[in-house]
């Protein structure tokens, strides 16, 4: 069976697969971000997912980055899922519960709030080159599910903005990043 997990990889994988060099400054639906910056900070969450995935430890403050693959961020990305991939397939997944700091948290949270930060971000890629892919409707309808016990309506700092308005038809992908702060597009 496919995992949330390993279906956002594949859908930000193909995302990925679009960006150039030219295109790195571009901004993306993420206030004050860069085509740049984001595959860097996705690319910092799959390396937490790796680590998650290895150790069943997230570290409270991330490692430093690898510098080689500095030079081309969406390489850098693709590697660093690959790597996760890898792991999991390795270790079987993990359905214990994990460790953040001192707190246990069950491995299916994590998998959901690492889908969904990926699932996103991929959209995200996608509308910053040009592309405007949408979510698969399975992926983002399963995401829609659990995303108000991650990240509810309120209390959501600076990492999210508050929920946009979705046309009412709009399909389960639209909804998804409507519900994370961002103006959907229209499939």
């Amino acid at each position: 069976m496919i995992t949330l997990l390993e279906q956002a990889i594949s859908y930000a994988g193909r995302s990925v697969l679009d960006v150039t060099p030219a295109l790195l400054p571009r901004p993306t639906p993420c206030p004050d971000w860069s085509l740049d910056l984001l595959l860097r900070h996705a690319s910092e969450s799959l390396a937490a997912l790796h680590d998650a995935t290895v150790t069943g430890q997230v570290a409270l403050i991330p490692a430093a980055p690898d510098p080689g693959p500095a030079a081309d961020p969406a390489r850098a990305f693709r590697n660093q899922a690959a790597r996760l991939l890898a792991a999991r397939a390795a270790t079987g997944g993990r359905d214990q519960a994990l460790r953040i700091g001192d707190l246990p948290l069950p491995a299916i949270a994590l998998e959901c709030a690492g889908a969904t930060e990926i699932a996103v971000h991929g959209w995200d890629i996608s509308q910053a080159c040009g592309q405007r892919r949408p979510i698969p409707d399975a992926l983002a309808a399963s995401l829609l599910g659990v995303a108000p016990l991650l990240i509810p309506e309120t209390g959501r700092g600076a990492l999210f903005g508050p929920p946009v308005s979705a046309a009412a038809r709009a399909c389960p992908g639209d909804r998804l990043v409507a519900y994370l702060g961002r103006n959907p597009g229209t499939c």
